[in-house]
């Protein structure tokens, strides 16, 4: 059996949002008890982690590692043409995952303790943001 729904999401600009409560609630409306949750956003500059759900601090970091690889306006982008911001969102959906697979028992997402499913928004200004998640089992 495979499920699939997805949801929008508005970000406020650069930093993470925790979903995974939408995704658990699309996992337990589908019905199914054993199997896989796929979780893809359709965008460029825009990504997924499975992260640390507890301490905001873990993320911060996060973006300032994502900072110091990929700097806004570093004067060797050739490609700009949304603003400075631009070429380090699409390097940063590069060095994350647009995608991630989760394991499903008993009907929801097998994640452990401390792990929270997040949208991290590359983009400096508020987005619109889309979410795909397809489950697949039993």
């Amino acid at each position: 059996m495979i499920a699939q729904k997805y949801f929008q999401l508005s970000t406020h600009g650069r930093g993470s949002t925790n979903i995974t409560a939408e995704v658990e609630r699309i996992v337990a409306a589908s019905g199914i008890r054993t199997g896989l949750c796929h979780v893809f956003v359709e965008h460029t500059s825009a990504s997924l982690m499975l992260c640390e759900n507890a301490d905001p601090s873990v993320r911060r970091d996060l973006e300032y590692f994502l900072a110091q690889l990929a700097p806004d306006g570093d004067p060797a982008y050739e490609h700009s043409m949304e603003g400075p911001d631009d070429m380090a969102a699409h390097l940063r959906t590069i060095l994350t995952h647009s995608d991630l697979t989760i394991p499903v028992r008993d009907g929801c997402c097998a994640l452990g303790t401390w792990q929270g499913v997040f949208l991290l928004e590359h983009r400096t200004h508020p987005h619109q943001r889309r979410i795909t998640v397809t489950v697949q089992g039993e």
